[in-house]
C-alpha cells in the first residue's frame, strides 16, 4: 500500500455514505488519505432480480472482492449483513467500524395502524413480521432507500416496508413525508447477522497493517454472529437472524422461531464452540 488507501465501494447512496464514513475513520486512525473506487455489483445491475430466488449473499460483494484480489483497491467496504458466512481465499475481514443501531425499522404509510400488505424480499423479516401482523400479505421491493420510501408513501405499492435503522441514520433520514417510522425491538424481530456494522475487507497479507485500527467491541459480537452464520451456511434463502449483545444472544431461525440464550465471556472467546453448542441444542447441527 502506498501513500493513500483505495477503498472499493458500491455506488448506491447508502454504500457511498458508508464508504465516506470508513474513509474518515481510516484517515483519522492511520493518518493517510483515502480515495474511493466506485463499482457496480451484480446485485446493483440486476435490479429486477428477486433476491429471495437468486440468493443475495455475494451479489453485492463479488466485484469489490475482485478489485482487492487484482490489486486495484486496498480495502473493500461492505454492509456486513451482505457478506457470506465464509471467506474468499486471500481475503480477510480487517475489522469493523463501531456498530450503528442494528434494529429493523417498520415503516408504515401515515394513517395505517395494522398493515394488510408489506413490501420486503427478506425471508427473515417476512417470517418474523407475520407474528406481529397475522395474515399480512407480502410483495417484493427493490431500489435505494429513498426509492422504497416513495413507493410506500406515494405509489402505495404496499401499506409499509421494513428497512435497517442504521441505513436510515447514515443517510440522515429521520422522517419522511407520508410515512411513520417504528423501531422494532430485538424481542420481536432479530436483525440479520452483522446488521448495522460496516465491514472493512483487505488482502490477508495486509492484515497486520490494520491491527488495532478497528472497533474491538463490534468485532467481538460479530465474531459470534458470523460463526453461527458460517456453521449454518446461511444466505438469503434462509430466514436467519442473530444478534449478540452483552450477555444475551437473540436468535431467529425458520425452523425454531425466535429464541434468546445467555452468553458468557467464554462464548465470545470461542465463537465456533459457542455456535456449535447453541445450534446443537436446537437440533440445527
Amino acid at each position: 500500500m502506498g501513500k493513500k488507501l483505495v477503498l472499493a465501494t458500491r455506488k448506491s447512496p447508502l454504500a457511498l455514505a458508508q464508504a465516506e464514513l470508513s474513509a474518515a475513520y481510516l484517515k483519522t486512525r492511520l493518518g493517510i488519505e483515502c480515495e474511493l473506487l466506485k463499482l457496480v455489483t451484480t446485485g446493483d445491475r440486476q435490479a429486477e432480480w428477486s433476491l429471495e430466488e437468486k440468493g443475495g449473499k455475494g451479489l453485492f460483494t463479488h466485484e469489490l472482492e475482485g478489485a482487492l484480489l487484482r490489486g486495484e483497491a486496498d480495502v473493500a467496504i461492505h454492509s456486513t449483513k451482505d457478506l457470506p458466512g465464509g471467506s474468499v481465499d486471500g481475503l480477510s475481514i480487517a475489522g469493523y467500524l463501531p456498530r450503528e443501531d442494528p434494529r429493523d425499522m417498520l415503516i408504515l404509510r401515515s394513517g395505517v395502524g395494522t398493515p394488510k400488505s408489506l413490501a420486503t424480499s427478506s425471508p427473515r423479516r417476512r417470517q418474523q413480521v407475520e407474528k406481529m401482523f397475522p395474515g399480512v400479505e407480502f410483495t417484493e421491493i427493490r431500489g435505494n432507500v429513498d426509492t422504497r420510501l416513495r413507493k410506500i408513501a406515494d405509489q402505495r405499492v404496499a401499506d409499509g416496508t421494513i428497512l435497517a435503522a442504521a441505513g436510515l441514520k447514515r443517510l440522515g433520514i429521520g422522517s419522511w413525508p407520508g410515512v411513520e417510522f417504528h423501531a422494532i425491538g430485538f424481542e420481536t424481530m432479530v436483525p440479520a447477522v452483522g446488521q448495522g456494522a460496516i465491514g472493512v475487507q483487505c488482502r490477508t497479507a495486509d492484515l497486520a497493517r490494520f491491527a488495532g485500527v478497528f472497533d474491538a467491541v463490534t468485532a467481538r459480537g460479530l465474531g459470534l454472529e458470523r460463526a453461527i452464520q458460517t456453521a449454518l451456511g446461511g444466505g438469503c434463502h434462509t430466514a436467519l437472524g442473530a444478534y449478540a449483545s452483552g450477555d444475551t444472544l437473540y436468535f431467529f431461525h425458520e425452523n425454531v422461531g425466535l429464541r434468546t440464550f445467555p452468553l458468557s465471556p467464554d462464548d465470545y472467546a470461542s465463537p465456533e464452540a459457542a455456535a456449535a453448542r447453541i445450534l446443537g441444542g436446537l437440533g440445527l447441527k
